[in-house]
């Protein structure tokens, strides 16, 4: 094998799942069984690529972006949250045809089949491969402990929301908020972003959970992007995350979060709310000060208690097991 450029690398996952529906940016799909032939590439990969004479882990995202074309970014180390050292790869970009996908750039030619990657360098060496992975959240299903609130396990939990309506399979929809207020708290919520492969930016599987309803935690097919304060698991206008933690789309996620509310005297803000969030069971926000409610809350700062608001954007986001413990 001859030597790899650190310039590139990408990878991929197989999974599927979609229903056909039309949403805000287009198509959406929320199971695996309508998603189409690209759903079954997009994903997560992790193996070994050679560089400098040496096989060193690297994980990578492949991403669909509709009508066959996908990108694939590499992450020297290992996926975020599991080894990546940091280092930002240029992207890859190929076309699929029928079961088999070449993405390549001017270092890298990486070919995907079989839920796995070969990849090879500009000379047509091999110089690694990759095998598809599913990474599920170290908190999924986490139980809510004695003296929880359960905002949501079920559908006979619909009643505790305004405008609480839950899917076919017994998820709640977006666009709600809870009849229950709260101050400080610790906080759990699973969420599924739809697979939408021809939008892009905000226009792909958008929501948002407003804690308080005035903090936003961004929701966002963010899967394999940079990571902005617009993006998932970003504070809108306050902060991006320390690692983007977004799992493919169709994937259940989890934000664990624990919250300090503002402080009023005399109706007077004397100290900001305080967050730290967990995405997918790693720490992207820590003890974060927030300056002031975000846009697109139901409401302003203010000494009161305040609710759960999971934002509709025109996009099937679903949602379950939600619970919180008051501090």
């Amino acid at each position: 094998m001859k030597q790899f450029s650190t310039i590139a690398l990408a990878a991929v996952l197989v999974s599927g799942v979609a229903t056909n529906m039309w949403a805000k940016g287009g198509k959406a799909y929320t199971s695996a069984a309508e998603a189409g032939e690209d759903f079954a590439f997009q994903g997560e990969y992790v193996g070994e690529i050679e560089k400098e004479g040496q096989a060193s882990p690297w994980g990578g995202n492949l991403i669909a972006l509709g009508e066959g074309k996908f990108r694939a970014v590499g992450f020297p180390g290992g996926l975020p949250g599991d080894g990546w050292n940091g280092e930002k790869i240029p992207p890859a970009e190929g076309t699929r045809e029928g079961n088999k996908l070449v993405c390549t750039n001017d270092h890298v030619k990486l070919v995907f089949e079989n839920g796995a990657m070969t990849a090879f360098n500009s000379g047509g060496d091999k110089i690694g491969s990759m095998k598809k992975v599913e990474r599920k959240s170290p908190t999924l299903g986490a139980k809510p402990p004695a003296g929880a609130v359960v905002l949501y396990a079920g559908p006979d939990d619909a009643e505790k929301w305004e405008n609480g309506r839950a899917d076919d399979d017994g998820n709640l929809m977006q666009g709600v908020t809870s009849k229950h207020k709260t101050q400080s708290f610790t906080a759990h919520l699973e969420f599924r972003l739809p697979f939408m492969p021809e939008s892009q930016g905000q226009a792909r599987g958008n929501s948002g959970y407003y804690v308080q309803g005035r903090y936003e935690v961004q929701m966002l097919d963010s899967f394999g992007l940079e990571g902005l304060d617009n993006e998932c698991g970003g504070i809108y206008k306050a902060s991006r995350p320390k690692v983007n933690m977004c799992y493919p789309p169709l994937s259940w996620q989890t934000y664990d979060v624990d919250f300090t509310s503002a402080e009023f005297e005399g109706g007077k803000k004397v100290k900001n709310a305080r967050i730290t969030v967990k995405h997918n069971g790693v720490v992207i926000h820590e003890n974060l000060e927030l300056p002031g409610a975000t846009p697109g809350g139901k409401s302003g700062e203010t000494p009161e208690p305040g609710a759960v608001f999971l934002q509709d954007h025109g996009n099937p986001v679903r949602y379950r097991n939600i619970w919180i413990v008051e501090k």
